[in-house]
């Protein structure tokens, strides 16, 4: 069946691009596949095309009937034993005897037979339209030269069939060139991928984490294929093994994803769209063969890809071990690989930040006893008899909090002041070491230079655009959409947005309620103990309540979130998925973070005073509790974070095996009394569930590093807890890929995509949100500002913090409340002493980590020396190998450097561009400006020498700001005279 390239060439692009393309009526040896090393009669097909209408047909039967000959090879192979199966594509269809007992039932139905017998009608032309799509686009893929055969696994109730695809030589080869595959010119040394694997080899130290993996693929310089070049590419003698399996599955998909299956003015086009309308039930390439081990012995290097994979990554022993990178890619292609890639590289990074933030917090476990203003809350018995926290409340005595006040310490001394520095550092170090680490894998993997051709409308958008217009780029004419119309839309979809996140406010004021509610049960008990810890214990259970709603509301808004992208209509799927991303973050991060911003910056700020509480909706507004902010926020952070880890963990472990469990069911029902004889490769991975996609494992992880790097001040265990996460997480997608999923196709990419910069704006809103958690809500400066003007060793700090209740408050006269305020309510001196401290810590924090961020980054280059040496080398190894044809060297991946692409855009290269770099300096400049006159309004209560000191800090940093901003030296010099 396999034509001539000549032939291939000169029909294939009209075949797969002219959507007005009708099948001609076929002969019977005209249209077939190989089977058994003969042809199928077309009318077999057609058979099978109307098999809703005679599922009985012997005709067809006989055709599937196997033969005599005895079978050359087993596994991903036709029957010849040669031919290998690129992709599988099943459909089913139910019995006709069903049927025919259904339309009786419902011809019995008396007077009312009318209706369902006009459904029935309408079910039989839906049917029929179907088996039409399927026969025009199986003959169109006979066309464009893939190789078929057909198998089928039916009982009395149902049929599964399954087609299996093969592209011949001269496919590959035309299109190889087609869509740029890279082809090897000359081996070289594998890539040592860790860097700490190197550091370790240096100092001459056993890697326990280095383990050696068998049939490791060979590395290349490589440059983009010609088929007018073949015999200068190493291999091109063995065309059973030229093209990987990876390679094979992307040329076939290629094909199915163009192939006409309907009308041009429908654009009915593509595999994607056919299993969507229920043409086929699914569509896939095959695994390699089994995943588990045989059970007798085996030499390594004769285990199959799946096999290794399983042994030496999948399982959970193999949890310290390297991921063998070079072997996902080949298995499951670049996208993927990329994904593990960078979860590895994260969860390597976090190693040390768990390792320091354990550190911080057993220094604060140590130096606990030592806690002056702890000692004396303890010590104090009656001395600070505090006002009721309640308007039906009963004043108490503030040495009750004696445990919590020491707990407090533990999350709020000077040690996390450090930790949250340090991690404000290691977020955008991680974040530039991955730039050098993306961009080595993309060259290794030969994805440096790779951009995504002109896309394809999505199947769904060409199902339903009104119209047709020619693409300005291409010229064909394919489905549009309004532009204007698109944009309302999108206007529509975020105020829905708006109003979810008005809901998501709504339950956090509902959260708070229940907070104060159950507190005041608990202390009208009478029982010292629930007394004492009413806020811990109503703090707990609110957070356990606001997690079960957090997991609630992202359900129901991720299906809200994935109907308004449909319905904006987005053409590509690139802007499907960006769109998508975007609406679903927005949401997911005011869902999750709301919660700790509002305990984090604005519980305890508007409690008021005796006499003058504020109130919400008649109840008085919350304050922190005896151990401060810091220690609630912890308990919200550790409940909404560790609490979602584990849940999604259980969730990853059990639904897809409950999932496979109902598919392994349903096939076993058709398989009947065959179920006992060996199962075939196509009917394995059918059981198998379809493969999910990264968003839900990107999303997961970009929270948790939200979590990790904004509240990491009030958590310093936040990284330990990730790093136990993730070294789950790896194994736990490794199992779901080698052994739940059915073989994804392999996708090419050159970054992870819009997740970096998703991940570099939380690093740098993680930097402002620490600085004004260190500065508003710890006590850290308070402390260190008594230190400075009172006592160093905080004596009568406790005292100095509490002031006495108004003269007008005749309830509870002479008791003590938290605050920096005079005996009429009034601020007093040392409030705004300390609001000017506050603003110039918030200044000098943000502007002396920006400006080291702003060094790392010039110091730290994109792309690796030893990598522009390779690139260089590769570049002159293609000018070699293509001297001839000049146009080959335009698109070789030495020009990956001058053109290498960012993350989310084009270039992995030169991420923080000049655009980003202004909209950071405008923020920080008015910031600062802000800052700046706040301190200027506070500076005259403050005496000459602290005068002079902020005006020297702000001299300082204004110096700084032109030191990061050359081209604003002259601006800042002239404000600093």
């Amino acid at each position: 069946m396999s034509r001539k390239g000549s032939e291939l060439l000169k029909g294939d692009r009209e075949v797969l691009l002219d959507l007005d393309y009708v099948a001609e009526e076929h002969s019977a040896d005209g249209y077939g596949s190989l089977q058994n090393g003969s042809f199928i009669p077309a009318r077999c097909f057609a058979a099978a095309d109307v098999d809703e209408v005679a599922d009985d047909d012997p005709m067809y039967s006989r055709c599937n009937t196997r033969s005599n000959q005895p079978v050359a090879q087993l596994g991903n192979y036709f029957r010849d034993g040669r031919t290998k199966i690129d992709f599988v594509l099943v459909w089913e269809i139910r019995s006709r005897r069903k049927k025919r007992g259904k339309a009786k039932s419902q011809g019995n139905a008396g007077e009312g037979g009318a209706a369902p017998a006009e459904e029935n009608n309408r079910s039989e032309r839906r049917k029929a339209q179907l088996a039409q799509w399927r026969q025009k686009f199986v003959h169109n893929l006979e066309s464009a030269g893939l190789l078929m055969e057909k198998e089928e696994t039916a009982n009395e109730k149902k049929t599964i069939h399954f087609l299996k695809l093969s592209a011949p030589w001269d496919v590959l080869l035309y299109y190889a060139e087609e869509l740029c595959l890279r082809a090897p010119l000359q081996a070289q040394p594998n890539l040592d991928l860790n860097t700490s694997a190197r550091v370790l080899k240096r100092l001459c130290i056993p890697n326990v984490m280095m383990e050696s993996v068998p049939n490791r693929p060979l590395d290349y310089y490589t440059c983009a294929f010609r088929k007018s070049k073949m015999n200068r590419f190493l291999g091109c003698n063995d065309q059973q093994s030229y093209f990987t399996n990876a390679q094979r599955h992307r040329v076939v998909y290629e094909i199915l994803a163009r192939t006409v299956y309907g009308k041009r003015k429908r654009a009915e086009v593509g595999v994607d769209r056919l299993v969507n309308e229920g043409v086929y039930t699914a569509a896939f390439p095959l695994h390699e063969g089994p995943f588990q081990l045989p059970k007798y012995e085996i030499c390594p290097d004769e285990l199959n890809q799946r096999q290794i994979l399983y042994h030496y990554w999948a399982r959970w022993w193999k949890w310290y071990k390297y991921q063998p990178l070079d072997h996902i890619r080949e298995y499951f292609g670049e996208k993927i690989a990329l994904y593990f890639a960078w979860l590895g590289f994260y969860t390597a990074w976090l190693l040390p930040a768990a390792v320091v933030g354990t550190l911080v917090f057993v220094s604060g476990v140590m130096s606990m006893g030592s806690n002056a203003p702890a000692k004396d809350i303890c010590i104090s018995e009656a001395s600070y008899l505090m006002c009721p926290l309640c308007n039906t409340c009963k004043a108490w005595n503030m040495s009750d909090t004696c445990t919590m006040a020491k707990l407090g310490y533990l999350f709020d001394h000077p040690g996390t002041v450090l930790f949250s520095v340090f991690m404000s550092f290691w977020a955008v170090t991680f974040l530039e070491y991955w730039k050098r680490k993306m961009a080595t894998l993309s060259h290794h993997w030969d994805c440096m230079d790779f951009h995504e051709e002109e896309e394809r409308p999505r199947p769904e958008f060409a199902a339903t655009a009104p119209t047709m217009q020619p693409n300005p780029v291409t010229g064909v004419k394919e489905p549009y959409f309004p532009e204007k119309t698109r944009l309302s839309r999108m206007f529509t979809g975020s105020m829905i947005i708006i109003m979810m996140l008005c809901v998501v406010m709504i339950f956090l004021v509902t959260v708070v309620m229940c907070r104060g509610i159950i507190s005041m049960m608990l202390f009208h008990t009478g029982s010292p103990v629930l007394r004492t810890e009413a806020g811990t214990i109503a703090n707990i259970s609110s957070s356990i309540v606001n997690l079960g709603l957090i997991l609630l509301m992202g359900r129901v808004y991720t299906a809200l979130a994935e109907q308004l992208t449909k319905w904006e209509m987005h053409r590509t799927q690139t802007q499907y998925d960006n769109a998508f991303i975007f609406k679903v973050f927005i949401f997911q991060f005011v869902n999750f973070y709301s919660s700790p911003f509002y305990v984090a910056f604005f519980k305890g700020r508007f409690v008021g005073y005796p006499s003058n509480y504020g109130t919400l909706f008649g109840m008085r507004n919350e304050d922190c509790g005896p151990g401060g902010c810091l220690i609630e926020l912890a308990e919200q952070l550790f409940i909404i974070m560790v609490g979602k880890q584990v849940i999604n963990n259980i969730q990853e472990f059990i639904i897809p095996k409950v999932k496979a469990w109902h598919q392994k069911r349903t096939l076993a029902k058709v398989l009947g009394d065959n179920a006992s004889r060996e199962p075939r490769r196509w009917e394995e991975d059918y059981k198998l569930v379809e493969c999910e996609g990264l968003f839900e494992e990107y999303l997961e992880m970009v929270l948790q590093f939200g979590f990790i790097t904004i509240f990491v001040a009030a958590f310093p265990l936040a990284p330990l807890f990730a790093l136990l996460n993730n070294w789950v997480e790896i194994r736990l997608d490794a199992h779901k890929f080698a052994c739940e999923y059915r073989r994804p196709v392999a996708e090419r990419a050159q970054n992870i995509g819009v997740w970096f910069n998703i991940l570099e704006a939380l690093s740098h809103l993680s930097v402002i949100a620490n600085a004004f958690l260190i500065a508003f809500t710890s006590d850290f400066l308070p402390r260190l500002l008594y230190q400075y003007k009172f006592d160093n060793d905080l004596n009568g700090y406790v005292n100095f913090t509490l002031a006495y209740a108004p003269r007008n408050y005749t309830e509870n006269p002479m008791c003590r409340y938290k605050a920096f305020r005079d005996n009429n309510g009034d601020y007093s001196l040392f409030y705004w002493e300390l609001v000017g401290v506050r603003l110039g810590f918030i200044i000098a924090f943000e502007h002396v980590v920006f400006f080291v961020l702003r060094a790392i980054d010039w110091i730290v280059p994109d792309v690796p020396e030893s990598l522009e040496l390779k690139i260089k080398r590769e570049r002159y190894l293609a000018k070699q190998a293509l001297a001839e044809n000049q146009e080959a060297l335009l698109v070789s991946r030495g020009r990956g450097v001058a053109h290498a692409a960012t993350p989310g855009t084009s270039s992995p290269v030169n991420v923080a561009g000049g655009g980003q770099l202004n909209q950071w300096l405008w923020l920080w400049a008015s910031l600062d400006f802000y800052l700046i006159f706040t301190l200027s309004r506070t500076a005259s209560s403050l005496c000459p020498f602290d005068l002079t000191f902020v005006m020297l800090v702000i001299s300082f940093l204004l110096c700084m700001r032109a030191l990061s901003f050359p081209p604003f030296a002259p601006l800042f010099a002239t404000l600093i005279l």
